[in-house]
């Protein structure tokens, strides 16, 4: 194993390691899955669940850049303090003797497998839970910590918004620890990770090249899965805004009916293709056992189509019939009904978006799903798509950059699912998206790229599929750092 070992290290050679020490239910585990960005690490309440070690590596291009080891809390940390008192030896044997006297020990058998990683050469974070007073068991584990005179960082995991013991914890840590941090590792975000990252560079002078390096390897690769992310939208926007089919429709034919099918069959290949998406973002991220479940008030629960999913996200009336005049659309559908009632999404509930657009057309008259979806007939063909209307591509994109912010921000380590809230969640009736608070310019883009994909003529789609795809980037990177 190529341990972290900063008296022989380089930065090229070594792969740094650390241990993570604590309580069970005091962020320990969650902290690990959180750094290591891995969701199958076990997080339980329940003492003593974790027996023997298991390492975490963090992998980029096929590389192992760093690796995080989920310890045994202490068994017996003040007779292991004592031993460690009384120790005579040379100190860098310390920890490697006291494993070989107590190994065959059942009552030392978590001590010994705890400082394992430490005689390995492995750093160590030991994480508490701040909102808890501080106990002589604790003062007691943290000399054992720093009798082991390894490279160490003690995190305050503050679960509960608490500080009350803060001041406490902090100027015992002082007198154990090469560096301190306030962590909640069921809400860090990306760059709050980067942060902890930065901080253990300081636990040891040794350790700065190989971290920033861990650092930067990190960056890389974030910016990587954000272009990934940029390109599997814009592909979901073009599969979705050109979907187009056709079916007979002869003479004496039920059309209403052939309608209401051709509409629930573009309805639910847009939906799918949606979800596709989603589902590949969230593996972009990471997440692969746990499903994100959204919050039942969540916008990302609505139906694509539902009435509050286009109240709620989207351009605002304004908005749309400026992108109207760039690409050509179908601006309005104040009530977007098929026959038979069959609804498009678009409701009088929306309210004035799709009613001043179409008085910018033709005064107050409504368009009809028909329209709206470019159904037609057409020499005994009934046709649904390519769809006429723009307002769906910017739903669909806030949806997606919505579930990207949920999924980035969603700590690995965090499992309280059902009291998550997404930041569409607010009440009120203003939009609730990302693109309505976007500039002209930037909405000049995506109109730009929706004509061009309704244009059978398309010499420079090329060009409007790359300028997305820049925005894309640019949006998801403000994102990921807490912007706009």
């Amino acid at each position: 194993m190529n341990n972290l070992s900063p008296q022989s290290a380089t930065p090229a050679s070594v792969v740094p390691a650390f241990a993570i020490v604590g309580h069970p239910n005091e962020g320990k585990s969650s902290v690990l899955s959180t750094l290591s960005e891995d969701d199958s690490v076990r997080v339980s309440p329940v003492p003593g669940e974790t027996k023997e070690c298991r390492t975490f590596p963090v992998i980029i291009d096929n590389k192992e850049v760093i690796r995080f080891t989920d310890t045994p809390g202490f068994q017996n940390p003040r007779k292991t303090l004592a031993w460690m008192q009384q120790y005579q030896g040379d100190d860098r044997d310390l920890i490697s003797d006291f494993i070989r006297t107590h190994r065959d020990e059942p009552a030392f058998h978590d001590d010994c497998a705890l400082l394992a990683p430490l005689a390995a050469g492995a750093g160590l974070i030991f994480v508490v839970d701040g909102s808890r007073p501080l106990r002589n068991i604790d003062r007691a584990e943290m000399e054992i910590l720093r009798l082991t005179g390894r490279p160490r960082m003690a995190i305050i995991n503050c679960k509960d918004e608490e500080s009350n013991f803060l001041e406490s914890w902090q100027n015992e840590f002082r007198k154990h620890f090469n560096s301190i941090r306030l962590f909640n590792a069921n809400k860090a975000t990306y760059g709050q990770r980067i942060a902890l990252l930065n901080s253990l560079k300081a636990i040891d002078q040794d350790l700065e090249g190989i971290i920033e390096s861990v650092i930067q390897a990190f960056q890389a690769d974030w910016k990587n899965r954000n272009q990934q992310t940029a390109t599997l939208i814009a592909a979901m926007l073009s599969d979705s805004l050109l979907y187009h089919k056709s079916i007979p429709c002869l003479p004496g034919a039920h059309e209403e009916q052939l309608k209401k099918t051709l509409h629930k069959t573009y309805t639910e290949f847009v939906s799918k293709r949606e979800r596709t998406a989603h589902q590949q973002i969230r593996k972009l991220f990471k997440h692969n056992i746990f499903n994100l479940q959204l919050p039942g008030q969540s916008i990302l629960q609505q139906d694509l189509f539902s009435a509050k999913t286009w109240q709620f996200l989207g351009l605002t009336a304004n908005q749309l019939i400026m992108a109207g005049a760039i690409s050509g659309a179908a601006l309005g559908a104040g009530l977007d009904t098929l026959a038979a009632g069959v609804t498009f999404g678009v409701f009088t509930a929306i309210g004035g978006a799709f009613g001043a657009a179409a008085a910018a057309m033709k005064g107050k008259e409504m368009l009809t799903g028909s329209r709206l979806l470019g159904m037609k007939l057409d020499k005994q063909q009934l046709q649904v798509g390519p769809v006429t209307n723009v307002q769906l591509l910017y739903i669909l994109l806030d949806r997606a950059l919505l579930y990207y912010s949920h999924v980035i921000n969603w700590a690995h380590g965090r499992r309280d699912y059902s009291e998550a809230l997404t930041n569409a969640d607010a009440a009120g009736t203003d939009k609730q998206g990302y693109t309505s608070g976007w500039s002209k310019q930037e909405r000049r883009i995506c109109d730009r790229f929706f004509k061009k994909l309704q244009s059978s003529y398309l010499p420079d789609r090329d060009q409007t599929e790359t300028e997305l795809n820049v925005l894309l980037r640019e949006k998801l990177r403000e994102i990921s750092e807490g912007g706009d």
